[in-house]
């Protein structure tokens, strides 16, 4: 199987020893190994995928953290930078009672944010089958430009380039500077992740099948639809899959889009998708790749943190089973 890259954060989740309160009334934290583009390269790997992360953490305890855990669950560290400019980024987060999240970050600036694209390098991208990536590292800092100097690499390679924008309002001064970043990176992805409460900033469309359509930009062949306890849906120009919710509330859903987005590129990969033929997917190959994510994302939301609450294949296989018995 080719190599899922991931490039952009990697913290560490400090997340709440008691749930259904404010961050500033959380009595403690413990932390645990997080960032979007390093869940999705872990839930990657974790299926038993082949996949690494591009980042750079601090020389820190923490940075040994993240390194270590990625590498226990299968993730290639070997492009991991360590910094002695800057410490590795930590997010605070606090859970509601619904199981939404309250986050407060760390990093300025955190070690990831210094990865110059002068430290990259294009042999990383050989055999690469999907490069993925999320919008809270494409601020004014270095790290902006060496995405896009991966995506470039990543093109070049033949890749597929998934693209989930993961907005942080509370990370950026000006809203319409993320928007602005965030439009001008869609074109250079064959894949789009948008969920329901991204989709209308992003768009300007209350409706949200208009504002699917204004997605389909410059390389986009495909958009992925979250929509929470709702369900999800993909769309290409020519078919369409919508998959229920599933029905049950999230004990947490930290790292829950990220579980979705690595289990679906771990679906794409199984079927040999690249960015030639992912336009021509029929509704049933949408269909069963997005009822895979659910099932994954199903077991995610029943187990606390984002890393620890992933599923391995075999795992997720015997729970999808035993939930079609229990349907029965």
């Amino acid at each position: 199987m080719k190599k899922l890259l991931a490039i952009g954060e990697a913290l560490i989740d400090f997340t709440p020893e008691e749930t259904g309160m404010s961050l500033c009334d959380v009595p403690g934290f413990m932390p645990n190994v997080g960032g979007a583009p390093a869940n999705v390269s872990a839930a990657y790997a974790l299926l038993g995928g082949n996949s690494a992360m591009i980042t750079q953490v601090g020389e820190d305890p923490f940075g040994d953290k993240i390194v270590n855990k990625l590498k226990d669950v299968g993730v290639d560290v070997s492009y991991i930078l360590r910094s002695h400019e800057a410490k590795t980024s930590l997010a605070f987060v606090a859970l509601k009672e619904d199981g939404e999240r309250d986050f407060s970050f760390f990093r300025n600036p955190g070690a990831d944010m210094l990865f110059d694209s002068s430290q990259l390098k294009e042999e990383w991208f050989r055999d690469c089958f999907a490069l993925h990536f999320c919008s809270v590292s494409l601020g004014d800092f270095p790290m902006k430009e060496t995405h896009k100097t991966a995506i470039e690499f990543a093109r070049k390679s033949g890749a597929l380039i998934n693209f989930d924008p993961n907005l942080r309002f509370n990370l950026w001064d000006d809203a319409e500077a993320l928007k602005k970043t965030v439009i001008d990176f869609i074109p250079l992805a064959d894949i789009v992740k948008i969920s329901d409460e991204e989709i209308s900033f992003i768009t300007d469309e209350d409706d949200p099948y208009e504002g699917i359509k204004k997605l389909f930009v410059g390389n986009v062949k495909m958009v992925i639809y979250t929509k929470g306890g709702k369900g999800a849906e993909a769309h290409t120009k020519s078919a369409s899959a919508t998959v229920p919710g599933n029905g049950i509330p999230a004990l947490d859903s930290t790292g829950a889009g990220d579980a979705f987005i690595g289990s679906f590129l771990f679906m794409l990969s199984k079927k040999e998708k690249n960015s030639d033929n992912i336009a021509d997917m029929t509704s049933e190959e949408l269909e069963e790749c997005l009822a895979f994510s659910n099932k994954y994302c199903k077991w995610s939301i029943q187990r606390y943190g984002a890393i620890e609450s992933y599923a391995t294949y075999d795992e997720i296989i015997k729970y999808a089973s035993e939930d079609r018995q229990k349907e029965v």
